[in-house]
Parts: structure tokens; sequence; C-alpha cells
């Protein structure tokens, strides 16, 4: 193989060798996926259909579903449907396009968590100032530019991952097509160029959780002035989730980008990818949702209407 053209197909990692183990993957998986699906989905059904709810903050968090589903269904479903046929083969344009769809939407995730927590430092620390900076226009483009942000990036790295000559098999040791497992494969100087554009993206991952930290403390700072205790135990719990949800994305994240190769193994390689690819969108339901009393409702009455509806 001289380089990326020869190449019909890559060799995904598999989870399991034996059928069993194979079986409780696909189980596992299965689950996981379920739950973001219902998850996510009744939280887009729920901001969607109630009219209380069309405000910024739950336009966000439409949109981080929206982003969710897509960046679980890039990864996941494949992964069960290699584990259900005991295959491990993905075609050349489909390694490339999951590996666009994968950074398209983890990166405007996490975009649009930087721009949830500016909401969130806006609505508590200028409340006067909330509806001239947050109004409808200015939400839509905040949104705009995170889905933006996450196409400009994902076509830039996937450009020039496929760019670069592969000449070192065609085993991806992970169990989706990822930017640091594919630049293995190259026996080029030119993986040079991707090293320079991760190392950009990782500065600018790092400035956006700096900001959003920053954020929090300004956040926390405002909210131990309030005199009652029920609202400073709402704002608490709006923004410790949200900052785990972060913390967890950006340190799996760039460990699984920049880790030195000593501590590369294909058992970590996993572990890694699974904390920022497959667990972040699962438990939006419960960090954003079951806090909520606004949302709690909504979801209550969207539930009612359904079982109603059944009947």
């Amino acid at each position: 193989m001289s380089n990326g053209s020869s190449l019909n197909e890559f060799l995904l990692l598999a989870f399991a060798d034996t059928r069993e183990l194979q079986l409780l993957h696909f189980s596992l998986f299965l689950g996981i996926y379920l739950a973001a699906l219902l998850g996510n989905g009744l939280i887009i059904t729920a901001v969607a259909c109630d009219h209380r709810l069309h405000t910024p903050v739950y336009f966000f968090l439409l949109n981080l579903s929206l982003l969710d589903l897509g960046s679980i269904s890039t990864t996941v479903p494949k992964s069960m449907v290699k584990s259900l046929w005991n295959t491990r083969a993905i075609s050349y344009s489909g390694c490339a396009a999951q590996l666009f769809l994968v950074a398209f939407f983890i990166t405007g995730e996490f975009s649009l968590l930087t721009v949830m927590a500016y909401d969130r430092f806006v609505a508590i620390c200028r409340p006067l100032h909330y509806r001239s900076i947050t109004g409808g226009r200015a939400c839509v483009k905040m949104a705009a530019a995170a889905w933006a942000s996450g196409f400009l990036n994902a076509l830039l790295h996937t450009g020039n991952t496929f760019s670069i000559p592969l000449c070192k098999g065609n085993v991806v040791d992970q169990f989706f097509c990822e930017i640091p497992q594919i630049r293995k494969l190259s026996c080029s100087d030119s993986y040079l160029r991707e090293v320079g554009l991760i190392v950009v993206s990782a500065c600018l991952a790092f400035g956006c959780f700096v900001f959003i930290v920053l954020s929090c403390v300004q956040i926390f700072t405002a909210v131990m002035r309030i005199p009652s205790e029920q609202g400073r135990h709402k704002a608490f719990s709006m923004c410790l989730p949200h900052l785990a949800v972060v913390s967890l994305f950006i340190c799996t994240g760039l460990f699984a980008c920049l880790k030195p190769p000593s501590l590369s193994s294909p058992a970590l390689n996993l572990e890694v990818a699974v904390l920022y690819a497959v667990v972040p969108p699962t438990p939006n339901l419960l960090i954003y949702s079951m806090r909520n009393k606004e949302l709690k409702d909504a979801l209550r009455k969207l539930i009612q209407l359904v079982l109603v509806q059944q009947k």
C-alpha cells in the first residue's frame, strides 16, 4: 500500500473475540444507545412542543440534544453491527465520513456547551441585560456559530488526515475511525500538519474550557450573594453538572489526541473513546432535565398526552 488511494477499507478494533462477549457488547451498546435516543428525543420533543420552553436556555438545550444524537449515532450503531455480524471492515469512504461526522458533532457540542455557559453567566450575573444580549436573533447566531465551528473543524481535519499517504496497513486501533489512529498509519512527514491542527484545536478547546470555568466562578460568586437558599441550589444544580460534563469531555478528548505513544494501548484507547464519544450524549435527560421543574413539567405532560392517545 503506497498511499491512501490504494486502500479500499479499514479494519476497526473489535471489542471482543468470543461470541458471548460480542453479544454482551452489543447488548450494552444497545442499552446506551436507546437511553440516549429516549432522553434526547424527549428533550427535543418537549422543547419543540411546549411554548413555555421557547426561551434561550431551552433553545440551546434542544440544539445540544440534536448534536448528541448525531454524535452517538455516528459511532455506536456501526459498532453494534460489527459485534452482531462479527465483522471489522469499514470502507475507505465510510471511514472518512465517520471521521468527519465525529469531529463535526463533538466540536459542535463542545462549542455549544461554551455558549450555554455564557448564557447562564448572563442570566445570573447580568440579569438586567439578559433579554437584550440573548434575543432571538442572537441565540440563532450563537447556535449557528457552534454548528459552523464543528463543520469547519471537521472539514479541515478530515481533508488533512486523508491527504496524508497511508502505508502502514489498514488496521485502526479503535472501534470507530479516529484521527489519532488514522494518523498512525502514515509513513510521511506530512503528518506534522495534522499534529499542528490538533494542537491548535486543543488550544481552542482549552480556551473554551477556561472560559466555562471562569463563567462558573462568576456565577458561584453571584449566587453566594443570593439570600434565597432555593435560588442558590438551583444555580449550583445547573452549573456543577454542566462543568462535570465539560471536564469529562475535554480531558478524555485531549488525552486521546495528545497522549504519548508510551501510554497507548488498544484497551486504553477503547476506554478513553467510550468516555468522550459514547458517555456524554447519554445522561442529558438526568443532567439538564431532572433538576429543572419547568422541563420536568413539560415532560410529564408530554408522557401523559402520549399515554392518553394510546388509549
